[in-house]
């Protein structure tokens, strides 16, 4: 990611050095995920869909860790591997919006509030900013290459209410809990990196 951008890491400090953690990050742009793979303080294991692992890429994306998630069912198989790399104290990466939009919290789904509340990991939000801003001249999917993509990691936060529930309704209120947080996450990014 350094070779081919520029990206400016703010408040990576704020990261647990150790013990399970879920980034929730925006998605806006394809760039996004492997952006915070590559500039994250800590390894990273994203749920992608299963439509990227293809070919070599398929290989390569199972061969770093990344969790493959049949985005249309529920699949038991990438929750059981997404809730393992939390019970060994590793980083899940989710994206709340279950795919790419305006990158703005604006409809979670409730996949991070089940990962949260089942292990009891703190959610680190993480904003993705300047990915979007303009196409790149040489390839129109990827930001101009040497241009600058912020990356901001926010204070952990805890989705649930600490009574233990996993209701329905338990993780309703953990879904707002967290777009609360998130929504404010972001809009503190903005106004810490001018974007």
């Amino acid at each position: 990611m350094y070779g081919l951008w520029k990206p400016r890491v703010l408040g990576a400090w704020r990261v647990p050095a150790t013990g399970p953690v879920i980034y929730a990050v925006n998605h806006a742009h394809n760039i996004d995920g492997p952006m915070v793979m590559g500039v994250a303080p800590r390894p990273t294991h994203f749920l992608i869909k299963k439509e990227a692992f293809v070919g070599p890429l398929g290989r390569f994306l199972t061969g770093i860790g990344q969790v493959e998630v049949d985005r249309h069912s529920t699949d038991r198989t990438a929750i059981a591997r997404a809730l393992g790399v939390l019970d060994n104290g590793g980083v899940l990466g989710i994206f709340p919006e279950g795919t790419r939009g305006e990158g703005d919290f604006a409809s979670l789904r409730a996949g991070l509030a089940y990962f949260a509340v089942r292990s009891g990991a703190p959610i680190v939000p993480v904003a993705v900013l300047g990915s979007t801003d303009r196409p790149g001249r040489l390839i129109k999917a990827l930001p101009p290459l040497r241009s600058r993509v912020d990356v901001v990691f926010g204070d952990p936060f805890e989705a649930g209410d600490g009574s233990g529930r996993r209701t329905r309704k338990a993780l309703d209120e953990a879904t707002e809990r967290i777009q609360k947080q998130l929504t404010a996450h972001l809009e503190n990014a903005r106004r810490l990196t001018g974007r």
